[in-house]
C-alpha cells in the first residue's frame, strides 16, 4: 500500500507592521507611508517631530502592541533610532519578544540570516568606536598628566565664577532646546488637563501614552516653558481643592483626547487606577458611564464627534 504523501501546514503569515517618524519640516513631502504601503505594511503607525527630539511615544507604545511574529518595518534605520546604540537596544527588546525587524533600505533583516549578519556588524562597529573612545581619553589623561596638567575644565576645577556662569547657561540652553523639540508630544495634554486637574493625574496619563515622567521634572519643564513666555502661566495655578463643576467629564475627555484609540473599557480602567469614583456611586467604572460622560463632553465642545 503506497505511504500517503506527509504534507506540511504552510507556515503562518507574518503581520508587517510599518513605522514612519515625519519630521516636523518635511511632513508634506516626506514618502515613508507610500513605500511601506507598497512593502505590504497593513498597519502603519506615524510619529511627527524634530528629528532632535529623543521621545518617542508612538513608537514606544506600538513596540508593547507587536506580539510574536510580527515585522516591525521602517524606511531607513534613521527613521526608527537617534543612534547605532539606541537601534540595538530596539532590536534586542524586539528580538525577546519574538518581533523581528526590517529596514527597506537598509540591510537589515532580522528575520533571515543575511539581515542578523550585518545586525551582528553593526554591533561589532558599537563595541569598537566606544573601545576607541576609552583609550583615546585615557591616553589623552596621560599625556596631559605627563606634562604636569589635569584633565578637565581649568575654571571649573578653580571654581571660577564666570566659567560656572558659562557652563550652566549652555546646560540652561540646551534643556530648553530639548523641551522645544519633544513639546507636541505632551504639551497638549498638558493644556488639556492643566490646572483643572493634579500634576499626579497628568503624569499618568502623560505615561499612558509612552512617556516617563515624574511630578517633579514635568512641574520643572512646564515653569521652564512659562519663563521663557512659551506656554501659558495658567499651566502653573494651583488645582482647586474641591472639584469644579463637569470635573469627571472633563478628565474623561482628556483622557480620550490623549489617546483616541482608547475603548470604554480602557478609560474605565485609567479612572479606576486614578481613584476616581463613579458618578453614581459604586466601586468599579462601567462603560456606560464612560460613554454618557464623552457625549457630556462633546455637547461642551470639549471634543468633536
Amino acid at each position: 500500500m503506497a505511504k500517503a504523501p506527509n504534507f506540511s501546514p504552510p507556515p503562518p503569515q507574518q503581520r508587517l507592521i510599518g513605522y514612519a517618524r515625519v519630521s516636523t519640516g518635511d511632513q508634506f513631502k516626506d514618502t515613508q507611508v507610500d513605500e511601506l504601503r507598497a512593502a505590504g505594511c497593513h498597519r502603519i503607525q506615524q510619529e511627527h517631530g524634530a528629528s532632535a527630539s529623543s521621545a518617542r511615544p508612538v513608537l514606544a507604545k506600538l513596540i508593547k502592541e507587536l506580539t510574536a511574529g510580527d515585522v516591525l518595518v521602517v524606511v531607513r534605520l534613521d527613521r526608527l533610532a537617534r543612534s547605532v546604540s539606541h537601534l540595538l537596544d530596539v532590536i534586542e527588546n524586539l528580538e525577546e519578544r519574538g518581533v523581528h525587524f526590517r529596514s527597506l533600505r537598509d540591510p537589515i533583516d532580522t528575520s533571515t540570516p543575511q539581515g542578523m549578519f550585518s545586525l551582528q556588524v553593526l554591533g561589532a562597529v558599537v563595541q569598537l568606536e566606544r573601545a576607541v573612545i576609552v583609550e583615546r581619553t585615557k591616553s589623552g589623561m596621560k599625556a596631559a598628566k605627563a606634562r604636569g596638567k589635569l584633565a578637565g575644565n581649568p575654571g571649573l576645577r578653580e571654581r571660577r565664577p564666570e566659567a560656572i556662569r558659562t557652563v550652566s547657561l549652555a546646560r540652561e540652553r540646551a534643556y530648553l532646546n530639548e523641551l522645544i523639540a519633544s513639546a507636541q508630544t505632551w504639551l497638549p495634554t498638558v493644556r488639556q488637563l492643566r490646572p483643572q486637574h493634579s500634576w499626579d493625574n497628568v503624569v499618568l496619563i502623560l505615561n499612558r501614552q509612552g512617556h516617563d515622567w515624574t511630578v517633579e521634572r514635568l512641574r520643572r519643564a512646564v515653569h521652564r516653558m512659562a519663563r521663557e513666555k512659551l506656554v501659558e502661566p495658567e499651566l502653573l495655578a494651583r488645582s482647586p481643592r474641591r472639584p469644579p463643576e463637569h470635573r469627571l467629564m472633563r478628565i474623561v475627555a482628556g483622557i480620550a483626547i490623549a489617546d483616541p484609540e482608547l475603548s470604554l473599557r480602557d478609560i474605565a480602567a485609567q479612572l479606576d487606577q486614578m481613584h476616581e469614583r463613579p458618578p453614581r456611586g459604586g466601586r468599579k467604572w462601567q462603560p456606560s458611564s464612560i460613554r454618557a460622560l464623552l457625549d457630556e463632553a462633546r455637547r461642551f465642545g470639549l471634543m468633536r464627534s
